[in-house]
C-alpha cells in the first residue's frame, strides 16, 4: 500500500508541503564549499562534508555558528565574529550551486501530483535569496504555488507559522495537509501545526534516524507515495499517528500574525 493510501485512504491531499535541502535536493557539496571557504578567509581549517552533512537544516545563521564551534552545540560562539562569518558565507554560498542535485524520485513525484490538481508548496529555512535561482536551476520551481524561505516570516521551523501561513493562504484544514521532510525541525512544525508529515531516511537529521522523530510515515523514497508506483524493496513504516488537540478544523491565524504576512507579501515570490 502506498503512503498516500496508508494517510489520506480513498482520497488525496489537497495541499502538500515540501521541505527543500535534504528532502528534494541534496545541497551539503555547495553548502560545505562556502563554509569551508568561510572558515579559511577566517584563518580557520576547514570543517568538510561529513561535519557540514550533520550541522545543516537550522538556517544559514546556525550553520554558520556549528561551523565556528565545529560542534553542532554552537552557545559560546561569539555574535559579532559570527555576524562577520555569516557575511562571509553568504557571499560565498551565493557563488554558485553546481554541486546541488535533485534527488532521485522527485520530479515523478511532482510531477505525478501537479497533474492531479494537488496544490504544492515549498517550507525551507535556507535564506529566501538563494530560494528562488536554486529551484530555478533544478528545475523545480514551477511546481510550487507558495514559496517560503527561512527569512521570509519572522519563524522558521521547527516554528509552524509557515505551515499555517500556507495552509491558510490554500484554504485547506490541517487533516487536509501534508508535509514532507527529513529532519527534526520538519517533524516539531508539522505535529505542532496539526498536520501529517513523512520523514525521509536520506536526509540531514544531523546523523540521527528520522525515524527517532516519530513522523507519521518513513520513506526511502518520494515516488512511496504514489499509488501504483511503489517498489517492494523500499521501505515504508506507518508510525502512530498522534492525535492533534486543534479546537476546529480551520485554522486559526491572529491578527498579529497577519501584519508579518502583509510584511512578507511585499517581498512574496508567487509561482502560478
Amino acid at each position: 500500500m502506498s503512503g498516500f493510501e496508508q494517510l489520506f485512504p480513498g482520497a488525496l491531499p489537497r495541499l502538500v508541503m515540501f521541505d527543500l535541502d535534504g528532502t528534494l535536493v541534496d545541497s551539503v557539496p555547495d553548502l560545505a564549499a562556502a563554509v569551508d571557504r568561510m572558515l579559511l578567509e577566517l584563518g580557520r581549517p576547514a570543517a568538510g562534508l561529513d561535519a557540514v552533512r550533520q550541522w545543516v537544516g537550522n538556517g544559514a545563521q546556525v550553520l554558520v555558528r556549528r561551523a565556528l564551534a565545529g560542534d553542532i552545540d554552537h552557545a559560546g560562539v561569539d555574535d559579532a565574529l559570527a555576524e562577520q562569518a555569516l557575511a562571509l558565507f553568504m557571499d560565498a554560498y551565493a557563488e554558485s550551486h553546481d554541486l546541488t542535485v535533485v534527488y532521485p524520485g522527485v520530479q515523478d513525484t511532482l510531477r505525478w501530483l501537479r497533474k492531479r490538481g494537488v496544490e504544492m508548496a515549498l517550507i525551507t529555512n535556507k535564506p529566501e535569496r538563494f530560494v528562488g535561482p536554486l529551484l530555478d536551476q533544478m528545475k523545480l520551481g514551477s511546481y510550487f504555488r507558495w514559496i517560503i524561505g527561512g527569512d521570509t516570516l519572522a519563524q522558521k521551523k521547527p516554528d509552524p507559522a509557515a505551515l499555517l501561513f500556507v495552509m491558510q493562504m490554500a484554504g485547506v484544514t490541517p487533516q487536509q495537509a501534508l508535509f514532507v521532510g527529513d529532519s527534526r525541525s520538519d517533524v516539531l512544525a508539522a505535529k505542532a501545526a496539526g498536520v501529517q508529515c513523512v520523514g525521509l531516511t536520506y536526509g540531514y537529521n544531523h546523523g540521527r534516524p528520522i525515524e527517532e522523530e516519530s513522523p507519521s510515515l518513513v520513506i526511502d523514497d518520494l515516488r512511496a507515495l504514489l499509488p501504483g508506483c511503489v517498489d517492494p524493496a523500499t521501505g515504508i513504516t506507518l508510525a502512530d499517528l498522534q492525535a492533534s488537540d486543534q479546537k476546529g478544523s480551520n485554522v486559526a491565524v491572529t491578527g498579529k500574525f497577519w501584519m508579518k504576512v502583509i510584511k512578507a507579501l511585499a517581498r512574496w515570490r508567487w509561482r502560478a
